[in-house]
């Protein structure tokens, strides 16, 4: 607890966040590789890398959410042990991460189950097609094997983050990355395993990473610990972390169901090509947001800590803080992409024509994103103070009051459909940075006026 209270309690912020969010935006730009190599190297499968990379796209929507049910419990679990650790109650904090492993446990063996048996189903559904439908199934029936991994390496290294020990959690994904690195070319083309290969170079990866994540919260240098008394899901402990993470869950979940809606249109409009290029929009955005989402988990500890702690000129300082760096960040990924759209496209297909369309999709898709760092700032920080209802909200509404509709309504109004679909994305985005804004301004003073009264 000492560590905690010289760090994230008196550091300085600017110093502080730098130091947290630098291995922890570099965890999530490798955590990110899982997918992006793994599409990189089937879409240059000779003969049939268009299609196969197509197939592996529709296996997003299930990957989302096998992510979202780790963040469901950890995304909520790790702010409430870091508001813990803050009042100095390490017996609460313990119980939480005990639960929370329990609980993910049990989510990681039914999803093993579900997957298996109605993976075709789900994916026929999710867009698939007659030239795409065998890769994804053979992809997905390797990948459903590994959930488990998935579950607690995404689960169990937000509760290292939240301790602030940020480059231990950034170690593990470096090693499982660097094996999937490894494994992926090995598998797919050595072996001769093609889509099935890269899944179980995933999974693999994960393990390995899994296995190091454990071996620290086991070790003495972890604040926290794994108790096997704690590992109970007890309700009174578990749905307050559960409530806190629907809005995270909501967030990643719905990708899964936008991806449905956005591939099912895009198949009726414009073919494979255009679910191939969605595809390829999807991998952009994902590793386009995820330094910005590193950047905001880096200050969650520090935001939670101080909240527990009570120390409101640091609450404050370091949502500003966080605000414009988030901010910036957007503004200058948002111009790279805007000049350079080709350069992004061509990283995942080498084929002419599926470029040029993807470039000029890229360029619509990607348009409002250049004040979204606002609203991941404002998401984490109510994520971070434990305002479960006001986090939850904000992700229905971008998601299910705006985008979805839109996706439906947009390509009535423009004569190119196709392209009306990706034009739903923007608006939303810029609606919901809207939206957020004036909700977080009401909800902060709220949430300060709360702890300078129990001070």
């Amino acid at each position: 607890m000492n560590y905690q209270k010289e760090t994230l309690g008196t550091a300085p912020i600017g110093k502080l966040l730098f130091q947290l969010s630098l291995p922890t935006v570099v965890a999530q730009l490798i955590n990110m590789l899982y997918n992006v190599v793994d599409r990189i190297y089937i879409g240059h499968i000779p003969n049939v890398g268009d299609f196969a990379l197509t197939g592996v796209g529709v296996c997003m929507p299930i990957i989302m959410i096998v992510s979202a049910f780790a963040a469901l419990v950890s995304s909520g679990g790790a702010p409430r042990a870091s508001i813990f650790m803050g009042k100095k109650d390490l017996e609460s904090a313990n119980k939480t991460l005990g639960a929370c492993l329990g609980l993910q446990i049990l989510i990681s063996i039914t999803l093993t189950v579900i997957l298996l048996i109605w993976n075709r189903a789900f994916l026929l559904a999710f867009g698939a097609s007659e030239n795409t439908i065998l890769y994804a199934t053979e992809y997905m029936r390797v990948y459903a094997i590994g959930t488990i991994f998935v579950q607690l390496t995404l689960g169990m290294n937000a509760f290292i983050t939240a301790q602030g020990f940020t480059k231990v959690s950034m170690i593990s994904v470096i090693v499982g990355a660097v094996t999937n690195i490894i494994l992926d070319p090995i598998l797919i083309y050595g072996f001769d395993m093609g889509v099935g290969g890269a899944a179980l170079a995933t999974i693999i990866s994960q393990a390995v990473s899994c296995i190091l994540i454990f071996s620290f919260l086991c070790s003495k240098r972890s604040i926290l610990k794994i108790d096997l008394k704690n590992l109970v899901p007890i309700p009174k402990i578990v749905l307050p972390c559960i409530a806190l993470g629907a809005a995270t869950f909501i967030m990643q979940a719905s990708e899964s169901v936008i991806s449905v809606c956005f591939n099912a249109s895009l198949l009726d409009y414009g073919g494979d090509i255009a679910v191939g290029a969605m595809t390829i929009l999807t991998s952009v955005m994902q590793f386009a947001l995820l330094p910005s989402q590193g950047i905001a988990q880096g200050a969650q500890p520090i935001l939670s800590f101080n909240y527990g702690a009570r120390n409101v000129d640091r609450v404050k300082q370091t949502y500003k803080i966080l605000r414009k760096v988030c901010l910036i960040y957007s503004v200058t990924i948002w111009a790279l992409v805007m000049l350079f759209p080709s350069a992004f496209v061509s990283i995942f297909t080498p084929d002419a024509e599926l470029i040029t369309f993807a470039s000029r999709a890229l360029r619509i898709y990607f348009s409002g994103m250049v004040l979204f760092g606002i609203q991941i700032a404002c998401q984490m920080t109510f994520v971070s103070l434990g305002n479960a209802l006001s986090s939850v909200t904000v992700a229905v509404v971008r998601k299910f009051v705006l985008l979805l509709p839109l996706i439906y309504i947009m390509p009535h109004m423009i004569s190119e459909r196709t392209i009306g679909v990706y034009v739903a994305e923007p608006i939303a985005d810029i609606l919901a940075v809207a939206f957020t804004s004036i909700l977080f301004a009401f909800q902060f003073k709220k949430a300060i006026k709360r702890i300078e009264v129990e001070k």
